[in-house]
């Protein structure tokens, strides 16, 4: 068409018009110059398509959000006895923010929390900071915050009762560490927003998610399921930001599968699968990254490591002994917390940070325990249809691939993921293109009317959610954490004892039982009000679009069939417009903004497994979600606003109840100090690669100061014999902070680090060190630390 139209024109050619030999330069020119600015196809190189104008800003950020290490019961499992005492790793916020260059254009921010899931009153708090901070630049319909869903994070910062019950109740530390976190991630990405390019690519992971739940998800129509290879998803879906000056900056992924690689009875703060996969990746990416381009992943997970170590010293190992035995423990002693800040991580402080998020998706029946679920009396596999062995659902559990090491199931599912992000982020070529858009809105999911086909297929009639409610297959827990006493999964029709116990806290009336039917109620939560709401009613949805890529932002545990619908039939709505064409990249992104539990298919619902159980607003939930997310994608492709509601879910702060008793006085035996060493590292030893160092110090409760953005816990290496620098903090892998009491109330406290050294570690002379502080019983926090004696790593 060009040939032939530039043809007719040259006929016409005046004095003034260019000869022919000068047009078919420019268009040759022009061809060139429309071949290396043309959206970037699979096919098309990340480099190639870098020589394009940027369509975006990109920015990205994250900040620490561990919060209290002793006391605080985790969220997750509802396990009242699983309280937090130590540190695995820590927890991060992490963020990243994209905007259509100039002052007029869209921004959407996006946050994943390692955190078991979002919660409403964090939104809302974090909200009114960002309005202090930007007035209304990041608000309501454009910020997402979603979490992870660790089981190994500490619980007490949601605002319904039900959420904190064995947090005995709400925890202001684990609350304010959160939007903290979040706050300080968005700021660092806002400052850090330059020109840049977004890639987007997807594959599939196979080994690192398997349904814990089959039975619910073969109650699903038999077409439907053939038309998928596997009963969980098994894609992942990757974004990869690319500054234009720096380089790549960071990536963002989904993946569906649980965060309970670490056990009911894990009482070490631990982001599980995914914090570790993103623990994973950011090391990676500081070696191999920033600032140049990947090249190389190995098969087994980097490590950070501070830009000071020294290479291996040629010297013996008597030499390195004699060295080491000179350095005996230093003694506990007091520091300011300003020397302490300094001190910690101080190699780093003005480093480039690469972001890599492990986001969650519809992962509501996807357990990491890929070896199956097995009785622990028997090895043989549990029942099929209930989780039970013998008729008890204590009994059986799912088992991870590191089994019986849940550390070293962690690691694998982590890595596992890990290795397909690196594997996608590689080879991202796709460039994302197009505006930037959102739409956001709150239902009362209480009462909300949804136009469903009849049991025939034939016409459409109109049913409601109903208020929240958990049935008795909720508390027989899951293959990943079983509840207790006679629960089991699959009761449709309840126990007369535990009805009674109900009755007491609230029965339900019997609009309440059919609208639940045939979930037999165990808890009537969305009617329980004392002291305040036991489950949400009003509940946000979001959609957030960045050109091809569109994240259907999602406030509970979606089944995998149940999100399979969703995002169906959220992409029919984008394509049928027009707008999209098939290759649009629908995510769906659980546990976001808020939490209202499980959502299932309505078959799924039927047989009442956990996640059915689960299912707060009744058998039509996840058609409500179908119908309303339709609406908000029509208004998004029909450029209209979605009409107000006038719903706003309540702001509870002020009403909470904490019982969770603060930290009365820290002490040590007479002539002890604070980081004195209680049992120290063997004398004139040397450790192996693979082995275990550890050392135990006189401490103090962590909830005293959380040391946010430091640690409790270093190992130190001797540099050129005289200097001592940090090598691993308690944010590494090989490291692990664990606190204990002799008694369950005593003011005396103990700090114990646990150091695997690892394979690439670098022999010399070592040692432990232990920062803490402590509270007396009148006047102000101090702070201390402590070392123990040197050691040698050959």
């Amino acid at each position: 068409m060009e040939a032939s139209s530039s043809s007719s024109r040259r006929s016409r050619r005046g004095p003034d018009s260019p000869s022919p030999t000068t047009r078919r330069l420019c268009l040759l020119l022009l061809f060139v110059l429309q071949t290396c600015i043309r959206p970037a196809s699979p096919a098309v190189s990340a480099a190639a398509a870098a020589a394009s104008p940027s369509p975006y800003l990109v920015g990205v950020g994250s900040y620490d959000i561990t919060g209290p290490a002793a006391d605080v019961n985790m969220m997750g499992y509802a396990n009242a006895e699983q309280v937090a005492s130590g540190i695995h790793f820590r927890l991060k916020a992490r963020a990243f923010i994209v905007a259509e260059p100039g002052g007029n254009g869209k921004r959407a921010v996006f946050v994943n929390l390692d955190a078991c899931m979002a919660s409403q009153l964090v939104t809302i708090k974090v909200l009114e900071r960002l309005k202090a901070r930007y007035g209304d630049l990041y608000n309501e319909k454009n910020v997402a915050i979603s979490g992870i869903h660790t089981h190994a994070g500490p619980g007490g910062y949601l605002q319904y009762v039900v959420y904190i019950v064995t947090s005995l109740g709400f925890v202001r530390q684990s609350f304010d560490v959160i939007v903290n976190g979040i706050e300080q991630s968005i700021v660092e990405a806002h400052s850090n927003l330059r020109p840049g390019k977004i890639y987007v690519n997807k594959g599939e992971l196979l080994d690192a998610g398997v349904n814990r739940s089959p039975s619910a998800h073969l109650n699903n129509p038999a077409d439907e399921r053939s038309k998928y290879q596997y009963n969980v998803d098994k894609e992942m879906t990757l974004v990869k930001f690319v500054d234009d000056e720096i380089g790549p900056i960071g990536s963002f992924n989904w993946f569906a599968t649980h965060g309970t690689s670490m056990s009911r009875t894990n009482s070490l703060i631990s982001g599980d699968n995914k914090g570790a996969a993103a623990r994973f990746m950011e090391d990676w990416a500081e070696q191999n990254v920033v600032p140049k381009q990947a090249v190389h992943v190995s098969s087994e997970h980097p490590r950070r490591v501070s830009a000071l170590i020294p290479e291996p010293n040629e010297i013996t190992d008597d030499d390195l002994i004699r060295l080491a035995s000179s350095y005996k423990a230093s003694g506990g002693r007091q520091i300011s917390s300003s020397s302490m800040a300094k001190r910690i991580r101080s190699a780093e402080q003005n480093k480039l940070k690469f972001v890599s998020a492990f986001c969650q998706s519809n992962c509501g029946d996807v357990s990491p325990n890929v070896l199956g679920a097995f009785c622990t009396d028997t090895n043989r596999p549990c029942d099929f249809n209930h989780s039970t062995c013998n008729g008890q659902n204590e009994l059986c559990y799912g088992r991870g691939p590191g089994y019986p090491d849940e550390f070293e199931s962690t690691r694998i599912i982590g890595n596992r993921q890990f290795l397909k992000a690196v594997d996608l982020f590689n080879s991202a070529s796709e460039e994302i293109q197009g505006k930037v858009d959102y739409r956001h809105t709150y239902l009362d999911f209480s009462q909300l009317e949804v136009n469903v086909s009849s049991s025939t297929g034939g016409q459409h009639q109109t049913v409601k959610t109903c208020p929240a409610a958990m049935g008795f297959a909720f508390a027989a827990g899951t293959t990943d954490g079983p509840g207790a006493f006679d629960f089991k999964q699959g009761d449709v029709k309840g126990n007369p004892f535990w009805r009674l116990v109900r009755n007491v806290l609230r029965p339900p009336g019997p609009e309440q039982v059919k609208c639940q039917a045939p979930k037999p109620i165990l808890l009537d939560t969305g009617e329980m009000k004392v002291p305040y709401d036991w489950a949400p009613s009003i509940l946000p949805i979001q959609i957030i679009r960045i050109g091809q890529l569109v994240i259907l932002c999602v406030p509970g545990e979606f089944t995998t069939m149940a999100g399979r619908r969703l995002r169906d039939a959220v992409k029919k709505v984008l394509t049928n417009s027009g707008q999209f064409d098939n290759n649009v990249h629908v995510v769906l992104a659980g546990l976001t903004n808020t939490y209202s539990q499980y959502v299932t298919t309505y078959e799924e619902y039927q047989i009442q497994i956990y996640e059915g159980a689960s299912t707060l607003y009744g058998p039509h939930t996840l058609s409500a979600y179908i119908q309303e997310f339709q609406k908000l994608a029509t208004s998004m492709v029909t450029n209209k606003e979605v009409v107000p509601t006038n719903l706003q879910p309540p702001d509870l702060l002020n009403r909470q109840i904490g019982l969770l008793p603060g930290v009365i006085v820290d002490e040590t035996p007479p002539g002890v100090k604070f980081g004195d060493v209680r049992s120290d590292v063997p004398a004139n030893s040397t450790f192996r690669k693979g082995s275990v160092v550890n050392a135990t110090f006189y401490s103090a409760c962590p909830r005293n100061d959380l040391l946010t953005d430091g640690t409790f816990a270093l190992v130190e290496k001797l540099d050129g014999g005289s200097d001592w620098v940090p090598v691993y903090d308690d944010d590494d892998w090989s490291l692990r902070f664990r606190w204990s009491r002799p008694l369950p109330v005593s003011p005396m406290s103990f700090a114990t680090l646990e150091w695997t050294v690892p394979e690439d570690a670098t022999s010399g002379v070592y040692r432990l060190r232990h920062f803490g502080a402590s509270k007396p019983l009148i006047g102000s926090i101090n702070y201390f630390t402590g070392t123990s004696s040197a050691f040698v790593v050959r």
